[in-house]
C-alpha cells in the first residue's frame, strides 16, 4: 500500500506539473496579444498625429508654396518681353591671349518701363565702360560654352543693375556673339 501511495503521489506530481504547464503557454499567448494591441495602438496614434501635422499649414508647406509662386512668376516674366535697349557692338581682346583672340558681341537690354530705358540711354558711356571691363576679363574657356554665356549674361545684368536707380534690367539678350 505504501507503494501505491508513492505511485499515486509520484503520479499526482507529474499531473499537477503538466496542468501548470498548460496554463503558462496560455498566459504567454494572452500577454503577446495584449502586447500586439498596445503596439498597434501606439502605431495608430503616431499615424493619426502625422496626418494632423500634414493637414496644418507648417513652415515647410508655406516655403514650398512660396517657391511654387516664385517659379510661376519667373515663368510669366520670361514670357514677357519688355522694351529693348540695343547697345553698340563690343569688340574686346579675351584675357590670357595677348591679343590672339577677339570677341565681338552685340546685345540688347530688356527693361520693364520707359524710365529705365531713358536712364540707360543717359548713362550709356558708364554702362559700356563697365561691360567692356567685364568682357575683357573673360577667357575663351569661360565664354565658349552655353553655361559660360549664361553666366556672362547674369554678370552683365547684375553689374548694370548696380548702376540703375529707376528700375532694373530684366534680361540681357545677345544678338551677336563671335570670337576669332
Amino acid at each position: 500500500m505504501a507503494e501505491e501511495e508513492a505511485a499515486e503521489g509520484g503520479g499526482g506530481a507529474p499531473v499537477a506539473s503538466s496542468g501548470g504547464g498548460n496554463s503558462k503557454p496560455t498566459l504567454f499567448i494572452i500577454l503577446a496579444i495584449i502586447n500586439m494591441l498596445i503596439v498597434g495602438g501606439v502605431g495608430a496614434m503616431l499615424y493619426m498625429g502625422k496626418k494632423q501635422e500634414e493637414a496644418k499649414p507648417g513652415i515647410d508647406n508655406v516655403i514650398e508654396g512660396e517657391q511654387e509662386a516664385q517659379l510661376k512668376e519667373a515663368a510669366e516674366e520670361e514670357d514677357f518681353i519688355g522694351k529693348l535697349v540695343p547697345l553698340e557692338t563690343f569688340l574686346v581682346n579675351l584675357a590670357g591671349t595677348r591679343g590672339g583672340k577677339l570677341m565681338k558681341i552685340n546685345m540688347s537690354l530688356e527693361v520693364g518701363n520707359d524710365e529705365v530705358q531713358a536712364e540707360i540711354e543717359k548713362r550709356k558711356p558708364q554702362i559700356r565702360d563697365i561691360i567692356l571691363i567685364l568682357l575683357s576679363s573673360k577667357t575663351y574657356d569661360q565664354v565658349s560654352n552655353r553655361e559660360g554665356k549664361d553666366i556672362l549674361r547674369d554678370e552683365i545684368r547684375n553689374t548694370v543693375n548696380s548702376f540703375l536707380t529707376k528700375g532694373q534690367v530684366k534680361r540681357v539678350l545677345f544678338t551677336e556673339f563671335f570670337y576669332n
